[in-house]
C-alpha cells in the first residue's frame, strides 16, 4: 500500500495499526512531518510501514516496478484551486497512466478531497483511463477503512463537501 502525501502520517499509522498483514509505503516531502510519523510508528511499536522523503511521482516513476502495488491512497491533496494552477495538480492523465503501470490488476486507487471542482477533474481524468473502473472497494473499506485526517477536519470547519472515491485496477 502506498500513501501519498501523508501529512502528519495519522491516517497512514492507523491503517497499519489495523493491518499489520499488509506492508504500507508513504512518500511525504515534509520533513517535520515525516519525523512526527516515524516518532508514532516507534511509539506503537509498528513495523510494516516504511516512509520515503521523495516526491511521490519520482517514487512511482523510479523506485517501484511495475504492478507492486495493491493499493495507493491519495487523501485530501493540494486542490490547486486557482484556474491557472489547475496544471500542478497531482491527479493528470500522465499520473493516472503511472498508477496503471504500478498498480496489480485487482489492486484500487482511493482517493478523497474536499474541493467539488478537483472532485469533477478526478471523475474526468479516472474515466479516461480504461485501465481503472470505478468502484471495487466501499470508500473507507480499503486497507482497513480510511482514518479521518486533518486535512478534512478543516474542510469539514469550512463547510466544504467531502468526496471520495475508490478505482479498482481492471485485470
Amino acid at each position: 500500500m502506498l500513501e501519498i502525501g501523508f501529512g502528519n502520517g495519522d491516517a497512514l499509522v492507523r491503517m497499519a495499526g489495523v493491518a499489520p498483514e499488509l506492508n504500507f509505503l508513504g512518500a511525504e516531502l515534509h520533513a517535520p512531518g515525516v519525523g512526527h510519523c516515524l516518532l508514532a510508528l516507534e511509539h506503537l511499536g509498528l513495523d510494516n510501514v516504511r516512509l520515503l522523503m521523495e516526491d511521490a511521482v519520482e517514487v512511482l516513476r523510479h523506485r517501484l516496478p511495475d504492478a507492486s502495488l495493491q493499493g495507493v491512497h491519495l487523501f485530501f491533496p493540494d486542490p490547486w484551486h486557482k484556474k491557472r494552477h489547475h496544471k500542478r495538480r497531482l491527479v493528470q492523465p500522465e499520473f493516472v497512466a503511472l498508477l496503471a503501470a504500478r498498480i496489480a490488476p485487482g489492486g484500487y486507487f482511493h482517493v478523497a478531497t474536499d474541493w467539488p471542482d478537483y472532485a469533477a477533474h478526478i471523475q474526468e481524468v479516472m474515466a479516461g483511463n480504461p485501465a481503472f473502473r470505478p468502484g471495487g472497494a466501499e470508500p473507507g473499506r480499503a486497507a482497513g477503512g480510511r482514518p479521518r485526517t486533518r486535512f478534512e477536519a478543516r474542510g469539514e470547519r469550512l463547510g466544504h463537501p467531502i468526496w471520495e472515491a475508490v478505482y479498482q485496477r481492471a485485470s
